[in-house]
């Protein structure tokens, strides 16, 4: 992790909400962000990114966040997220933040393990690599049987209705709501989790970050859906795919003062207690 101080920089704006651009605060923004003598530029795409682009800031929500981490890809340049969306997680500081840590260079990097998957039956096209999650699911009405394999050690087959397979910055995302356990981001692990099992004695499973996970399906119907984070297709079921940590990751921009547990307890409400409002009289 590395800190930085204040000073100008070139910085790429991407946004998924055009509408956003017309928008009172996000246009004073901006316009804050150029009279702090930055050099200012939006993106659309990776290809877009101008040499010597020191971050880019991602404004919106955390789906706004996934596909700026799309357009960094292996490029190195660290991403910030700013909310102007709902829950930010990833995109957790409000503009007014960012404007002021970026004038006093308060923000660290950190890196964020990213995901690659691989396989004859991955869609020609689909963008490989992610940072919360692959997932399988149902199309239709039938169950899945899935069958996975860790490093080549075959576990008991999963009925269910998929499974996913995250990162511990995924931990908090789909993983969350299926009853993943919660992964500090620096927790060098993968989250094998079953989606609405049909199996009462089945849990996720937590395996360190070097297993190679092996997934194949087994279904009535023909079609089953995959998704990497923002993205999905349909793919015949049968196929199989494999989930390894990619060869890079992501930087990923935090301001000075925040922290995991900080984004826990004021995004999702870890620990929402009377009692412990109580304890703080």
């Amino acid at each position: 992790m590395a800190l930085f101080y204040a000073r100008m920089m070139k910085l790429a704006i991407y946004t998924k909400d055009g509408s956003l651009l017309s928008q009172e605060r996000f246009v004073a923004f901006e316009k804050a962000l150029r009279a702090s003598g930055n050099d200012v530029y939006r993106i659309s795409s990776g290809e877009d990114l101008a040499p010597e682009t020191e971050m880019i800031l991602s404004v919106g929500g955390d789906g706004t966040f996934l596909s700026a981490a799309k357009r960094a890809g292996g490029s190195g340049i660290p991403v910030l997220g700013v909310n102007f969306g709902r829950l930010g997680f990833l995109s957790e500081n409000s503009p007014e933040d960012v404007l002021a840590a970026l004038s006093a260079g308060d923000w660290v990097v950190e890196e964020r393990e990213i995901l690659r998957l691989a396989g004859a039956d991955v869609p020609e096209g689909m963008y490989p690599y992610v940072l919360n999650e692959i997932a399988v699911h149902r199309r239709g009405a039938a169950m899945l049987g899935i069958k996975v394999a860790v490093d080549g050690t075959a576990l008991p087959t999963y009925w269910a209705d998929g499974l996913l397979v995250a990162t511990s910055s995924g931990s908090t995302a789909y993983s969350l709501s299926v009853g993943g356990p919660i992964c500090t981001p620096e927790s060098k692990v993968l989250i094998i989790a079953p989606i609405a099992p049909h199996n009462m004695n089945v849990r996720p499973l937590i395996v360190p970050d070097s297993t190679v996970v092996t997934v194949s399906t087994i279904s009535r119907d023909g079609e089953i859906m995959l998704s990497a984070d923002n993205r999905s297709a349909a793919v015949p079921s049968g196929g199989e795919f494999t989930v390894s940590l990619a060869q890079f990751s992501l930087k990923r921009v935090r301001l000075g003062g925040s922290s995991f547990v900080k984004a826990l307890t004021s995004k999702l409400y870890w620990g929402g207690d009377v009692r412990n409002s109580e304890e703080s009289k």
